[in-house]
């Protein structure tokens, strides 16, 4: 009897831990705020999402996802119901997307906005407003892989075809035909070169004499163009001879300017007076012809000599 009874006691005293812990875990758990109800429709898979998934509003947990299962209103449609947080800022420009936790694979549902103000979301429980729900990560990486999928599929028929065995005969035929076309450049030049050594194509010789010549008298004419440069370099190099000539021209120039102030105008004075003192004489010498007797009896009235008229001997008049 004593061992049932101790059987007894230590059920009873399982029962009721286990009571109280199951207690705990639900005042724990419980609900601390007020809670609005909002629901989710959509076509796209929620693999990975559970009830009682978190809902985070730009990472801050907001709420959880009391039921997942499917619309009424919309068959072929997904329909989630979400309590949110009465203080988290839902509004008519809110959407939902799914996200993943690291590598577990779990989904929760991440709520953002477009950032501009909005008036939000009316509430009623009997009618919960719905969010929409936009293509996650993984649905975009799904929908562009199948395009690319198939534009790979493309890339591999073309290259199946470029690579075809056609085209890979022709490719040989073409490597065959370049190793004959470099074997008969290979023989021609042996034979070239023979024929060059052994003087047998004297006009091949006369050629390479030739270019052997054009090569030189090039050499030449560039020595030359670079003694020319060399030349135009050291007659415009400063206090060259370049700028010495253009010194001198600027000195005779001064000297002309200065001949022309000073020099021409005494000579011009002097060649006015010249032209009086000849203009002088020309006319003493006039007068002398007209009256040589000036010469000596000077340029006075002369008397009347025997003969001439109105001449009186002297003492007539006594």
């Amino acid at each position: 009897m004593e061992n049932k009874a101790h059987a007894l006691a230590a059920g009873i005293f399982v029962v009721v831990v286990a009571a109280l812990l199951v207690a705990l875990a639900a005042w724990l758990s419980r609900d601390t705020g007020d809670r609005d109800l909002y629901e989710i429709s959509t076509r796209e898979t929620v693999t990975g999402l559970q009830s009682q998934a978190a809902v985070r509003y730009r990472g801050v947990d907001v709420g959880k996802v009391s039921w997942i299962g499917f619309d009424p209103k919309t068959p072929g449609n997904v329909l989630m119901r979400l309590e949110i947080d009465s203080a988290a800022p839902v509004t008519r420009d809110t959407f939902a997307t799914l996200s993943y936790q690291g590598v577990t694979g779990l989904a929760f549902v991440q709520l953002d906005d477009s950032g501009q103000p909005a008036p939000r979301l009316p509430q009623d429980d009997d009618n919960p407003p719905r969010i929409p729900l936009k293509p996650g990560l993984l649905a975009r990486i799904t929908a562009r892989g199948e395009v690319i999928l198939d534009e790979i599929e493309k890339v591999s028929k073309s290259l199946g075809e470029i690579v075809g065995e056609p085209n890979q005969r022709r490719v040989s035929t073409a490597l065959d035909n370049l190793g004959n076309a470099a074997a008969d450049a290979s023989r021609l030049a042996k034979r070239l070169d023979a024929t060059v050594d052994k003087g047998i194509d004297p006009a091949l010789a006369d050629l390479t004499t030739t270019m052997r010549s054009v090569t030189k008298n090039a050499d030449e004419v560039g020595k030359t163009a670079a003694d020319l440069g060399k030349t135009a370099r050291r007659l415009n190099e400063k206090d060259g001879p370049m700028d010495r000539l253009a010194e001198g021209t600027e000195a005779l120039s001064h000297a002309a300017d200065t001949f022309n102030a000073a020099t021409l105008p005494r000579i011009n004075r002097v060649t006015e007076e010249t032209s009086r003192a000849v203009r002088q004489l020309s006319r003493t010498v006039n007068n002398i012809n007209d009256n040589p007797q000036s010469l000596i009896y000077g340029s006075g009235r002369v008397e009347p000599g025997p003969g001439e008229p109105g001449f009186a001997a002297p003492g007539a008049g006594k």
